[in-house]
């Protein structure tokens, strides 16, 4: 349905949130995972804020909601939110770029499944011309078997495609980090070698 259409439904939702100096993106309530421990599972947000979406805003409610912001007060903009951003990947690189040319700094937080969202596309190589700085990615944990069974995704080949985005990111330059969630019974110590052996850095979140 286009943007400019408008039979859309009255928007209801957060589509922005700030929080430790950055402002957080909430653009889609989608993912391609369904990991056992999401907090859309126990909760409707995160700091106040309720994060379910009655739709997924267009682009330029995106942009409108971020032109009420002055994005100069922040360290960065961050896609993340209820959902995974990548799911809306054209609109991630719309928003990148808009927001690329006003000077900000843009970090995605991922699960590294836009590759398989979006077959015979370089997907990263899109980010990195979009202007993407940062990326956060969810490794969640040492093995492909102990990640089918905590993060459940809907792709086959969901941990290799992550491991694929993350080298990829290394490898364009793009500002990488590789993340898990520290109470799943997972080896954190065979997590960060993973992540530092590709060349990011790690985070126990």
């Amino acid at each position: 349905m286009p943007d400019n259409d408008n039979s859309i439904p009255m928007f209801k939702g957060t589509i922005s949130y700030e929080a430790f100096g950055n402002l957080y993106l909430n653009i889609t309530n989608q993912c391609s995972a369904n990991c056992v421990f999401c907090i859309r599972d126990l909760c409707d947000g995160v700091y106040g804020y309720d994060l379910r979406l009655s739709r997924e805003p267009t682009e330029e409610e995106i942009i409108g909601d971020l032109e009420s912001h002055d994005l100069k007060r922040y360290n960065e903009v961050v896609f993340t939110g209820f959902g995974e951003p990548t799911c809306r990947f054209d609109t991630v690189l719309h928003i990148t770029k808009w927001l690329h040319d006003k000077g900000i700094i843009v970090r995605l937080d991922t699960n590294g499944h836009a590759a398989l969202m979006n077959p015979g596309r370089d997907v990263v190589a899109e980010l990195k011309a979009a202007g993407l700085d940062d990326v956060s990615i969810s490794l969640n944990a040492e093995s492909e078997e102990r990640y089918n069974e905590l993060c459940k995704p809907a792709f086959i080949g969901s941990y290799a495609a992550m491991l694929d985005f993350a080298k990829s990111s290394v490898r364009l330059g793009i500002k990488t980090r590789m993340t898990v969630v520290g109470d799943n019974d997972i080896d954190i110590e065979k997590c960060e070698s993973i992540a530092t052996g590709i060349g990011a850095s790690f985070r126990v979140r």
